[in-house]
């Protein structure tokens, strides 16, 4: 009986364009957060990891895209590097400038880690750099998407998810689905442990939103 990356294998460069297409498509749905951010006037109550972490985290999957030779991975992420920049700028644009402080911390620890995995994968052993850096990348996007839980006691607290991302977090549920599929057919074991715990994580948040209303309660209360 032929195995599902071997019945998938055919539609290898279409699922892979795909899920190329929906990752920049995600990737716009900061555009939700930016304009809550600009019509509330202020970035307070927001956290800025989502597209400080996001630069961070395409230039290395960009990194793992080279290593793998992968063209679909590497045109998703250097489209997805311009993306998660710009609303970083929009971010700071709305940042009080006694907060800026804080934003430019985030942006030189996320820099710091960056440099030295970039460092690592030029240095390590070429015969096995490919695994060792999908796993370390692994680690971090998971870290990225469960971000919004470490909020978790607030929320609860609060009986509210608002100041959480819907749609980065709803669509970045179909993205993983379609990289799934793509490291279902190329047979990568990291990439389709990587977004079958992003789907986890993903389908948790989103089981938040279902729980919780996205306004605070509590505010209108008399």
């Amino acid at each position: 009986m032929e195995s599902l990356s071997q019945v998938l294998q055919p539609y290898k460069e279409l699922v892979g364009n795909v899920a190329g297409v929906v990752t920049v498509l995600q990737m716009f749905s900061g555009c939700f957060v930016c304009n809550d951010i600009r019509k509330k006037g202020t970035s307070d109550g927001f956290s800025p990891m989502p597209f400080i972490g996001g630069c961070s985290l395409t230039v290395l999957f960009l990194t793992h895209a080279l290593l793998m030779g992968d063209p679909a991975m590497i045109k998703a992420n250097v489209v997805g590097l311009a993306i998660s920049a710009t609303y970083a700028g929009i971010f700071l644009l709305f940042t009080p400038k006694r907060n800026r402080i804080g934003f430019w911390r985030q942006v030189a620890m996320c820099g710091v880690l960056t440099a030295s995995l970039l460092l690592y994968a030029k240095l390590e052993d070429p015969t096995l750099v490919e695994d060792r850096f999908g796993m370390i990348v692994t680690v971090l996007l998971l870290l990225l998407i469960a971000q919004p839980l470490f909020g978790l006691p607030e929320i609860v607290r609060k009986k509210s998810t608002e100041g959480l991302p819907f749609a980065m977090i709803f669509s970045g549920t179909i993205v993983g689905f379609m990289w799934l599929l793509y490291g279902i057919i190329l047979n990568n074991s990291f990439v389709i442990f990587q977004n079958l715990a992003a789907l986890a994580l993903s389908g948790v948040q989103l089981a938040l939103f279902v729980i919780y209303p996205s306004k605070d309660l509590k505010k209108k209360e008399p």
